[in-house]
């Protein structure tokens, strides 16, 4: 089998990061890179002509799951016209939706990522990346006028009521307490707005 073409080199990379920036969301970084080559629909072999080591891809596929969020973050804002209350009110219906319960893969790497993330070590880049991704999402949940998301920030409570329904209605997915959850959230992010 003859050598494959730059451009095909960088696709085949293209989808490594995506199949693993979903297969870690929905499985945990502990998936095999036998496993993960095999989703992508390449050979095991291929892997290491494209990474240096699984946690290179762990770095990449993480920071490929962060600029899908801030994408759609974008697209709210975009489909509203800037009106950041309604960007907001429409990612809370979303976030806290039955659908993004069950679409781990294609769901909030905040949730997804948080517990390998902090497994990972202080010095990984996925560690760098995902703490960048908090404080963005903190910051695009602000209330108006409080955009920074510091210290006290209303915008890192409300990620914190997002982040914390989701995963316990994750956990809980087989129970009527999973909706529960889920409505309990919504009504706390959104009735005082």
């Amino acid at each position: 089998m003859g050598r494959v073409s730059q451009a095909q080199a960088e696709e085949n990379r293209r989808q490594v990061v995506d199949t693993a920036s979903r297969l870690f969301r929905e499985q945990g970084t502990h998936v095999s890179v036998a496993d993960l080559m095999k989703a992508a629909g390449l050979t095991h072999g291929a892997f290491y002509k494209q990474f240096a080591s699984k946690e290179a891809l762990v770095d990449e596929a993480t920071a490929h799951a962060f600029a899908e969020l801030t994408q759609r973050h974008a697209a709210g804002l975009e489909r509203y016209c800037g009106r950041r209350d309604a960007a907001q009110r429409a990612l809370i219906d979303a976030y806290l939706s039955v659908e993004h319960r069950d679409d781990v893969a294609d769901g909030c790497p905040v949730a997804a990522l948080a517990v390998d993330v902090a497994r990972g070590g202080e010095d990984r880049e996925a560690r760098r990346v995902y703490t960048e991704g908090v404080v963005d999402f903190a910051a695009f949940l602000a209330s108006a006028g409080d955009e920074e998301g510091g210290e006290g920030g209303d915008g890192i409570a409300r990620l914190c009521t997002l982040f914390g329904a989701l995963v316990l209605s994750r956990a809980t997915k087989d129970s009527p307490l999973s909706e529960e959850i889920l409505t309990a959230a919504h009504a706390a992010l959104t009735e005082a707005r």
